[in-house]
């Protein structure tokens, strides 16, 4: 017959003291990650309520991002698609300026950016007003000539009165270029992202879409078999994951080839 343990009154509270001690530090521990998931929601909801402007490239229309725009409704994002004047060819100034009447027309207080090629370079000339620069909270470029392409220079040089506008200025050196790259090429305000393809053959070279500053990200670097080139940033699901994760701020920094497969799975169409 097994002994009895008796235990001391003095050892019994000290039992007791240690189980409250270990029931307040879980129950803590539960409201601690509780938190977090609360505090996780109301970032999705506050970020699915700043609205989205996407803008096209040189010659694009609002159709050329159709599958990036349905992409970001189904993740319950605003989007908004901006037409720009002469279908991006002419001065990107006055694109920028139609840009900024498109924020505005969303009454919203801050907004995100989404450029691809040209119309990215549009964004930066828009974000160049520090006050613009302010209202943008995530801007993220695709494929953009930040500082110019070779493709604008071999043109100009062929026929300069074939690369009048915007073509003119993305020619590499141009005066437009030279004023946005002079100082701060990323201005205070918004969180910048760079996505580019080391394949694009439109964006010359492609490594042009460096931005001081941004979070520069090649898309080989994150799925080394990746084989889309210029318009495949705007298409593809490895390109469309990258910029849903960017826009919602859960994008790792930097991304790797350990997230390929997620993130071509997040930039998946729905169904």
């Amino acid at each position: 017959m097994d002994e009895v343990q008796i235990v001391s009154p003095r050892r019994r509270i000290l039992v007791v003291a240690l189980a409250v001690a270990v029931v307040v530090t879980l129950a803590g521990a539960v409201a601690a990650t509780a938190g977090r998931w609360r505090r996780s929601g109301r970032e999705v909801a506050r970020t699915a309520e700043v609205p989205v402007l996407l803008v096209p490239g040189y010659n694009g229309t609002p159709a050329s991002l159709d599958t990036l725009a349905a992409r970001l409704r189904s993740a319950g994002r605003e989007a908004v698609v901006v037409g720009l004047p002469d279908r991006g060819t002419g001065d990107l100034r006055a694109a920028a300026g139609v840009l900024a009447a498109a924020v505005d027309r969303t009454g919203a207080a801050r907004v995100d950016l989404v450029g691809f090629s040209a119309g990215g370079v549009a964004v930066r000339v828009l974000l160049a007003d520090p006050v613009r620069a302010l209202q943008a909270r995530r801007v993220v470029l695709l494929g953009a000539p930040n500082h110019g392409t070779e493709l604008a220079g071999a043109a100009a040089a062929l026929d300069p009165g074939l690369c009048a506008g915007a073509c003119a200025q993305l020619v590499p050196g141009s005066a437009l270029l030279a004023e946005l790259n002079r100082s701060d090429e990323t201005p205070p305000g918004p969180e910048f992202f760079s996505i580019w393809t080391a394949l694009d053959q439109t964006v010359t070279p492609p490594a042009t879409a460096l931005l001081e500053g941004a979070a520069n990200i090649r898309v080989q670097d994150v799925c080394p078999s990746a084989r889309l080139g210029h318009g495949g940033l705007v298409a593809d699901p490895l390109a469309l994951g990258l910029v849903v994760g960017a826009l919602a701020g859960t994008l790792p920094d930097p991304p790797s080839a350990g997230d390929c497969a997620a993130l071509r799975a997040a930039g998946a169409p729905t169904r």
